[in-house]
């Protein structure tokens, strides 16, 4: 059978990402975590993923931009539709024709249908018989009189009386209601076909998550790499200012990102499972050449919070949770790291903090959340506002720090500080 467009649409645009990469489909299918037979069945459209995460995942390892990818979402979200009504048998069809069958199965068992047949006669031809509808009319025991006489009317031009007809239009118009909105009694059922399509996005997220993207270590220490002169770049900003400053000068994070997420269930007794926390690197490139500035002169911080180390430079990255350290009293006291499960309500929420670091890489990536709640099971996608985070190593680039006497930035060599 002919594919339906909007699969057809889809196939061609992940065919057109795959061109565009050049790779084999088992190369990209190693990538993706998928085999290249169910790569090919994408783009032949002889298959529709059921998640689009896969898709997105492609089209990052493509290079695709916001807007292609937004446009490649649509075009999923349609074809999983079209791929779901193809699924699904849509019975409701079938009710019309069993509901409209009733009215002529009614006259077999009933009955009055040979005494009220001869009822419209009085107006067309009174002179056959004047006396017959009368009796018939007033007196249903007059059934068995007239019974000779019901062959010769005619049932399915003059038989229905109004009473009839009005029985029958009811019939058709529940007939009708039962087609278009779904029967009473199968309330249960009817929604699914219609719920299907929209349904992950019907239900809501059963926690709610939120991300720290420009943090810096102990709150002073970070180091962006930035493709202009010490000249024209500014003074490094208060911690709180970092995204503005970052985002001004098109900085990278250099080395090291640092990641705060913050998960807080919608419910006070019905805890959510925070199962694990996978890292996925979507592109990986040399190093960029730009200038490394550090946003302080070293300042360390009495508190080491536990985290999750990644290493960005391993071909599979895991965020490997590390003991956190507490030096504010007199003594050093270890914070312990506390692996998954995690969970999390409404009144008690989590900070994962996750490291993220490189040396030999330009490397974009993002996290992947998995989660259970109430029987549901689903995966959240952690992003830098929809784009993947970014970090960059810093080995060999001129360093640069800030002389806030002099009001200029200087070589690290200047100001004695190596490294």
């Amino acid at each position: 059978m002919p594919k339906d467009a909007a699969v057809e649409e889809f196939a061609g645009l992940v065919r057109a990402l795959k061109a565009r990469d050049g790779r084999s489909y088992e190369a990209l299918g190693r990538r993706l975590s998928v085999s290249a037979s169910t790569l090919h069945r994408y783009c032949s459209g002889a298959t529709v993923p059921e998640e689009f995460a896969v898709v997105d995942r492609l089209a990052l390892l493509c290079g695709a931009d916001e807007e292609e990818r937004r446009a490649l979402e649509a075009a999923w979200t349609e074809a999983d539709r079209a791929r779901r009504r193809a699924a699904s048998p849509a019975p409701t069809p079938v009710t019309v024709p069993a509901v409209s069958a009733a009215p002529e199965s009614n006259p077999e068992p009933s009955a009055p249908e040979p005494g009220p047949g001869p009822a419209p006669e009085p107006g067309p031809g009174p002179a056959p018989h004047p006396t017959a509808p009368d009796p018939s009319a007033v007196d249903p025991s007059a059934a068995d009189p007239t019974a000779p006489e019901a062959p010769r009317a005619r049932p399915r031009r003059g038989a229905p009386t109004p009473l009839l007809v009005a029985a029958a239009v009811a019939l058709v118009v529940l007939a009708l209601a039962a087609a278009l909105h779904g029967h009473p009694t199968r309330a249960a059922s009817a929604p699914a076909p219609s719920s299907t399509a929209p349904g992950r996005t019907a239900a809501p997220l059963p926690f709610t998550w939120s991300i720290g993207s420009q943090l810096w270590e102990g709150g002073c220490g970070h180091t962006y790499l930035v493709d202009r002169a010490p000249r024209v770049v500014a003074p490094p900003p208060v911690a709180a200012d970092s995204g503005a400053w970052a985002g001004t000068h098109g900085a990278v994070h250099g080395g090291e990102a640092l990641v705060r997420i913050t998960v807080q269930g919608r419910s006070p007794s019905d805890a959510v499972v925070l199962h694990a926390l996978h890292v996925r690197v979507v592109d990986r490139a040399a190093p960029l050449p730009w200038n490394a500035y550090r946003m302080d002169n070293g300042c360390g911080g009495a508190v080491t919070p536990r985290h999750f180390a990644v290493d960005l430079d391993r071909p599979r990255p895991l965020a490997r949770p590390v003991d956190g350290l507490d030096a504010s009293g007199a003594e050093v006291r270890k914070i312990p790291a506390v692996s998954f499960p995690y969970k999390v309500t409404s009144s008690d929420p989590e900070e994962l903090l996750v490291s993220a670091r490189t040396a030999g890489c330009d490397c974009r990536w993002y996290l992947e959340l998995e989660w259970s709640a109430g029987g549901r099971t689903g995966t959240v996608r952690i992003t830098d506002g929809g784009k993947p985070f970014r970090t960059s190593g810093t080995r060999g680039r001129p360093a640069y720090v800030h002389d806030s006497a002099e009001g200029r930035w200087i070589t690290d060599s200047d100001s004695g500080q190596t490294g």
